[in-house]
């Protein structure tokens, strides 16, 4: 305990609500995190890549329980460090990444809602990041002795290059002119029509005098445009995580999945080939969205091509340098590290500091594994969860033993009472966000 990292009370509770309720934490990651160190050494150089002006694009491949949502939700905590504005969102057959009945406006205006800087890790920062592009144009033109417009009209230029940009620029432009006259309006409508808001180019027009909008068949545009604005503003790069892609591989309808692939080819190419200049995009799904070759991104020749695996990673071998990154199963020994940092965390700035001793732990995973079976460790919700009521009974009654409780309890049925109807792994939604978690 001594050297554990320090914890704030606000992390804490956060781990703690959040594991107990069967969902992954939203900060505090740190403290929990286990294993995967070759994994994030991968995505650490990806970063910095992003950082350099380069682009990246990683498919985070594993089995429900595989530890896909921590992982992506651990690279944009690390991603926020280092200064760069993130964005995520899950997809769902409301929300998808090509579609012509607003679904895939719908996925750009959740990653908008979500984008974080850290200063703002919950979202929200959109509004930040333009006041800091037009912040930091004032502060070059005090250092060049010219007027902040000029210095902005410069930087708006190189907006107007990209496809789409022409009315992205004038959007940007229209905040500028709110931001120097005072009008909160005029910022509010720009604001507004970056988050996809706007639903018909006659009320964008009126308003912003552009005559685009946000629409289905322009997102990825607009987010590379977005990147490049991020840049702009002094932030070093955006990285955009998009998980449960493998509610793709669910669409019944074959030109549905076949758009949503196009556009997934589409981001590959353009980033292998280092066209999103600041770009970087994590996708999460499972080994069937990936390789069944009559639903899945192998059902599409050109992405099979571009992501089947390294044929001379073989026999215990893992190239972690292709854009296919898996996610192996959790093993015993870092179930037991994991509960172990759970049991700091709990007990962190408490007076009783010994809940459980090593041999106690070992004898509740023992128990785990009895009760069931390799599961456990494959996917950890129910023990996790288990373990985290069991700290608190203890805690509250100090004269009671484990061994008297752990008995006589069945730690899939008490979790079942704590979450009950959960759904199977394999009808597993985005509602049961602790389906996926597991480090």
């Amino acid at each position: 305990m001594a050297n554990a990292p320090p914890i704030k009370p606000k992390e804490r509770d956060a781990i703690l609500q959040s594991l107990r309720a069967g969902v992954v934490p939203r900060m505090g990651l740190q403290h929990i995190q286990v294993g995967r160190s070759r994994e994030i050494e991968a995505l650490l150089t990806d970063l910095e890549r992003i950082e350099a002006g380069g682009s990246s694009m990683r498919f985070i491949i594993g089995e429900y329980g595989s530890g896909k949502t921590f992982f992506l939700t651990l690279i944009r905590a690390i991603a926020l460090q280092k200064k760069m504005v993130t964005a995520h969102g899950d997809l769902t057959p409301e929300r998808r990444l090509q579609a012509s009945g607003g679904q895939a406006r719908s996925l750009y205006c959740e990653l908008m809602r979500n984008l974080s800087t850290r200063a703002k890790p919950e979202g929200g920062a959109i509004a930040s990041v333009v006041e800091r592009f037009v912040t930091s144009a004032m502060t070059e033109a005090k250092a060049q002795e010219t007027t902040p417009a000029a210095i902005i009209q410069d930087r708006l230029a190189y907006l107007s290059e990209w496809v789409g940009g022409y009315d992205f620029a004038q959007v940007v432009e229209a905040y500028w002119r709110g931001h120097d006259t005072g009008d909160d309006g005029l910022k509010s409508h720009a604001i507004r029509w970056l988050r996809g808001e706007f639903s018909t180019k006659t009320e964008a027009r009126q308003a912003l005098g552009v005559r685009t909008i946000v629409e289905d068949a322009n997102i990825y545009d607009q987010i590379k445009l977005m990147a490049q604005l991020i840049k702009l503003a002094g932030y070093r790069g955006c990285l955009i995580c998009l998980d449960e892609l493998v509610n793709l591989y669910k669409l019944s309808n074959p030109q549905a999945r076949s758009g949503n692939y196009e556009q997934i080819l589409r981001i590959l190419n353009d980033t292998l080939q280092g066209n999103g200049s600041g770009l970087g995009f994590l996708l999460g799904g499972t080994p069937d969205f990936l390789r069944d070759k009559r639903r899945g991104l192998y059902s599409y020749p050109a992405l099979q091509t571009r992501l089947g695996l390294n044929p001379f990673a073989s026999q215990g071998l893992v190239d972690y340098s292709g854009p296919v990154l898996e996610l192996h199963n959790l093993q015993p020994e870092d179930l037991f590290i994991l509960l172990t940092k759970i049991q700091q965390v709990f007990v962190h700035g408490q007076a009783r500091a010994d809940l459980l001793q090593a041999k106690d732990i070992q004898d509740f995973m023992a128990h785990c594994s009895q009760r069931i079976g390799d599961a456990y460790f494959r996917t950890p919700r129910n023990t996790i969860m288990a373990f985290i009521n069991l700290l608190a009974i203890l805690q509250q009654n100090p004269q009671i033993q484990i061994h008297q409780l752990i008995a006589q309890q069945d730690i899939g049925i008490l979790a079942e009472a704590t979450h009950s109807a959960a759904p199977s792994p394999r009808s597993a939604t985005t509602a049961d966000e602790f389906s996926t978690f597991e480090l």
